[in-house]
């Protein structure tokens, strides 16, 4: 349970803020700290819910920063949005177990793991140690291989698969259920035909019990569908994906674009929930 979430009922929104000079779509914009607070302002006062917080690129092709480098991306921000009086749930966007733990002592409240908790063996145990909710969320390989790991017999069952056993490894290590969330990793080792699989099946995820988060914002298989190599130009594609996750009982949307996917997900509550 996050801050009294209650799934189900609406559809909660997880504005992205990267603080990475190196992001597929916003890199570089909010790399300062006066950058980055007046961005997660504009989140939070368009309707975003979370605020999600990284300092390592996951684009595809993307090479992994120093531990000093990604705390010091992080850590500022988080504290200086605190500072400021913001008062949603913020998620740290790592795969690395001490920045985890460095961000939800500056303020933080959830983890948000792009490897499903499989690149720091670390950290399933910090987690549960912080009794803080996690995000698992499937990928093949690392951001800088995943776009050569995409050869599933099954793209659906294979996700599934991997999401059931982290879950169970999760519960494992002590994390409670009700901090466990899952995202089937759209964009993360799947070309663009898995991505619309996994979309029109993302139903079929609910029989794992717990919140599924979908991230579909400004990604590659939607400028494929339309023709839109420029990732801010898929504002439209992105409300159409959120649109049909919404639909197949996605509880988390992350997204860049506020307050246009906050109207979206309104009118998605209002016709399927």
């Amino acid at each position: 349970m996050i801050n009294g979430f209650k799934w189900g009922q609406r559809t909660y929104l997880m504005g992205i803020l990267n603080v990475t000079p190196d992001s597929f779509s916003d890199g570089g914009q909010f790399n300062s700290l006066g950058g980055a607070i007046d961005q997660a302002l504009h989140l939070v006062n368009h309707g975003a819910d979370i605020i999600d917080i990284g300092g390592q690129s996951t684009r595809p092709g993307a090479e992994q920063v120093s531990l000093p480098v990604e705390i010091s991306r992080v850590v500022p921000v988080i504290e200086a949005l605190r500072s400021q009086g913001i008062t949603q749930p913020i998620s740290v966007d790592t795969t690395r177990a001490v920045v985890a733990e460095k961000a939800i002592q500056a303020g933080a409240n959830i983890v948000n793991d792009i490897s499903g908790a499989t690149f720091d063996p670390a950290m399933l145990s910090t987690v549960a140690a912080l009794d803080i909710p996690i995000v698992l969320m499937h990928i093949r390989g690392t951001p800088a291989t995943m776009q050569t790991l995409t050869d599933y017999a099954d793209v659906v069952a294979a996700v599934y698969e991997f999401l059931a056993q982290r879950l169970q490894a999760s519960l494992a290590a002590g994390i409670k259920q009700e901090h466990l969330i899952i995202d089937p990793g759209i964009g993360f080792a799947k070309t663009a035909e898995q991505n619309i699989t996994l979309l029109q099946n993302l139903a079929r995820f609910r029989s794992l019990g717990v919140p599924i988060l979908v991230g579909v914002s400004r990604k590659s298989f939607i400028g494929k569908i339309l023709d839109r190599p420029e990732p801010k130009a898929r504002v439209w594609g992105t409300a159409a994906a959120t649109c049909g996750a919404i639909a197949q009982g996605a509880d988390i949307i992350r997204a860049h674009d506020f307050p246009e996917m906050f109207d979206v997900a309104r009118v998605a509550d209002a016709i399927w929930r």
